[in-house]
């Protein structure tokens, strides 16, 4: 495993990290917890020191399996998570409609202290505003009490995670540019270039550290889905099967250069590929089981994509795969 400095933070992350509501919700297929447990324990054991949850993860369920399954590693993990949705209301979810969210000084301290209880630990690595709009990164006294938090010696360093899905250009300048934020967590991949490319360039002025989320665009690029793919209604990608898998089975044609012309697997190079762009330090894919963790984890190693292939990837995206325009469809979190 490589590890690559966060941003101009003190976080020195693994290259791929593990995305814990892969295994924290049934977004992604319904994992055991005894299976859960035995992933992020490997995952560890193989060199990933970086996890992202969320208190918004099955209600803290994120959290508290992190805690289960590497609290008696603390000191060598890092650790990533989120406030913002209002976990505590007794207004139940929607599907996966977003929650209502709360960033009040009040609300975030009382986050930022469950959160530490249900980790078992006294500090948080990297605490991440989870999808943020506009007007709460307009909120001085949100980022005064993160900065407390700081002094308190609760959280290491305070971050963004845009989203929950494509987009959110705005909120990511703003992060950047108005907030100084030091590090940021993104939607990017081969088949979702967008607005991440737009990002880079702002990254590099402001030096802040990029993390990548599903490298793999919700598994298309992961090399497990086909035409007659059928997801579990609880599964995220059930609403939305028909524009996204057909259409993203089609873009994914295009790429066959990039297996053919190296000798990873499809989800070696969707990692590389987010690896090789500036500022991005460290990758999130979903691993649901061993066999994915154990292909990805090698990918660092794996073999360079040379700039051409990198190009010609730019250029498909650029001309939308030479399809005709749809609607876009794209992984939440």
């Amino acid at each position: 495993m490589r590890y690559q400095q966060l941003g101009e933070t003190d976080l020195n992350v693994s290259e791929v990290g593990f995305g814990v509501w892969t295994v924290a919700t049934n977004w992604w297929g319904k994992i055991e917890p005894d299976d859960a447990v035995s992933l992020l324990q490997k995952a560890f054991d193989l060199g990933v020191n970086f996890f992202d949850t969320a208190d918004a993860y099955s209600d803290g369920y994120g959290e508290e399996i992190l805690e289960k399954a590497l609290g008696k590693h603390r000191k060598n993990v890092i650790i990533g998570t989120k406030f913002g949705y209002d976990i505590y209301s007794d207004t139940p979810r929607d599907g996966h409609k977003e929650r209502a969210q709360d960033f009040s000084p009040e609300f975030i301290r009382h986050a930022c202290e469950m959160s530490l209880r249900r980790l078992g630990t006294d500090y948080i690595d990297l605490y991440q505003i989870h999808n943020p709009k506009l007007d709460a990164l307009e909120r001085d006294d949100m980022f005064e009490l993160l900065d407390d938090l700081v002094k308190e010696g609760k959280i290491r360093e305070y971050a963004v995670a845009v989203g929950p899905d494509i987009g959110w250009f705005e909120e990511g300048e703003a992060s950047m540019r108005e907030r100084h934020i030091r590090a940021m967590q993104i939607i990017y991949s081969i088949l979702e270039q967008e607005p991440a490319r737009q990002f880079f360039p702002i990254a590099e002025e402001e030096k802040t550290g990029l993390i990548s989320r599903v490298p793999h665009a919700s598994g298309l690029l992961d090399g497990t889905y086909n035409k007659d793919t059928v997801f579990e209604p609880s599964d995220h990608r059930s609403h939305r099967r028909q524009l996204w898998l057909d259409e993203g089975l089609k873009r994914l044609a295009h790429l066959d250069y990039l297996t053919e012309g190296l000798s990873s697997t499809i989800g070696q190079i969707a990692i590389k590929f987010c690896l090789a762009a500036p500022k991005i330090v460290s990758v999130l894919p979903n691993i649901t089981n061993m066999d994915q963790l154990q292909e990805f984890v090698a990918a660092p190693e794996s073999e360079d994509i040379p700039q051409e292939f990198l190009d010609r990837a730019f250029e498909l995206h650029d001309e939308n795969f030479y399809l005709e325009p749809v609607e876009e469809a794209s992984a939440v979190e």
